[in-house]
């Protein structure tokens, strides 16, 4: 009927079936973007266990949410994102929807500032995760890159990232990473984003930032103090937000979208478009994802240990950076890999190149992104010998 070639595949989700379909007993998954344990599995964690108990015991309805979603859950998130008490909270000036996961989240995003900025640039990182392109050139805008990550000295293109700022139009979105940047590992600094804070007063910019990774970077606490830059500069924002990695939610796809406003009455306006998107795109979201965070969050035994999970899942990621970093320094001296020790999160960008990526998945079945962007907490205690030997001899 509509006589199509095969769309392309996707980058990471195209590995991950590679790596499905590789029928050797040793293969290492580096690309797929999931938190893993030292056994190389993906947890449940704990407190989530507890909550579904309860929920399953004191549910009584599967009927809709309203649009925006849980208004316990929306309480909760925005307690996550400013602080208990914070007087953007006690002022009403953020409004948060219950979104389908980060990525619906974006996309909710997309869909409203394309109502109300339709000549907007959208401004992305380059690098940034490969879905964000896709998601606002779906809404029909125009995306460019800033610069970001410098390939020769392995950090952040300071210089190149403010220089881009005067490169903006007024009106322009500005898509920030919150913390432990994707794919990278590399995060704006205090400098950096008070630079943003200024362009976007001066400029007229939307800052939309992207918080896929609360609580894995530094704490949950430490990682939203670059965007409260934006907010105590008294700018208004759209935070997206995921709970897919600090809950270990992934397939209960859970996220959330807020908006900041000048006043209450503003951030009522502005909500009201957002929830006429959320309408056009899938009405009200999924139940059960939401339902278990709040659950979490509101219980203070149930919150306690998931900081604790939580705290757990980020040093294991920090431990496995510190064991690679040593591991190559104990095999190799040609890369100096300690530039690794100063990113944070899941991902970094190991300064492999694309054919040394496809050598090590032909020859040792290790699957790592193309551009070299490897999962941290893909590598386990099992694994890691067999790793760092591997890149030594393509290095």
């Amino acid at each position: 009927m509509f006589e199509l070639d095969l769309a392309p595949a996707d980058p990471i989700l195209g590995l991950t079936e590679a790596f499905k379909s590789d029928t050797h007993p040793d293969k290492i998954n580096l690309g797929v973007g999931v938190y893993q344990d030292n056994t190389g599995k993906t947890p449940i964690l704990e407190s989530v266990k507890l909550a579904e108990k309860q929920l399953l015991i004191m549910e009584g309805t599967k009927s809709y949410l309203p649009i925006p979603g849980l208004a316990d859950l929306a309480d909760q998130a925005q307690e996550l994102l400013f602080g208990v008490g914070h007087k953007i909270i006690l002022e009403g000036r953020a409004k948060t929807a219950q979104t389908p996961g980060g990525t619906g989240a974006l996309r909710v995003a997309a869909d409203f500032l394309k109502r109300v900025k339709s000549n907007a640039t959208i401004w992305l990182s380059d690098p940034s995760w490969s879905n964000h392109v896709t998601i606002f050139e779906a809404a029909g805008f125009d995306v460019q890159h800033y610069r970001y990550y410098d390939k020769e000295s392995q950090a952040l293109d300071s210089s190149g990232f403010i220089q881009d700022l005067d490169r903006m139009k007024t009106g322009d979105v500005l898509v920030l990473h919150a913390c432990c940047h994707n794919p990278s590992g590399i995060d704006l600094t205090e400098t950096e984003w008070a630079a943003v804070a200024e362009a976007a007063k001066h400029k007229g910019l939307v800052c939309l930032v992207d918080f896929a990774y609360q609580g894995f970077g530094e704490g949950l606490e430490e990682d939203r103090t670059g965007f409260h830059v934006l907010l105590n500069a008294g700018l208004s924002i759209l935070i997206a937000a995921s709970f897919s990695k600090n809950f270990g939610l992934y397939n209960e796809r859970i996220g959330t979208l807020t908006v900041i406003e000048s006043n209450a009455q503003e951030a009522r306006n502005t909500f009201s478009h957002i929830e006429a998107a959320i309408r056009a795109i899938y009405s009200s979201p999924p139940a059960h994802g939401g339902k278990i965070v709040a659950s979490v969050l509101g219980d203070k035994t149930l919150r306690a240990l998931w900081i604790k999970e939580l705290d757990t899942m980020r040093e294991r990621i920090k431990a496995m950076r510190l064991a690679f970093v040593n591991g190559m320094t104990d095999r190799q001296a040609a890369v100096d890999f300690n530039f690794i020790n100063h990113q944070k999160g899941m991902f970094s960008f190991s300064g492999l190149n694309q054919e040394q990526v496809l050598k090590l998945r032909k020859d040792n079945h290790i699957y790592i992104v193309g551009s070299g962007r490897i999962n941290v907490a893909g590598i386990t205690p099992k694994n890691i010998d067999p790793l760092c030997d591997a890149i030594a001899k393509v290095l």
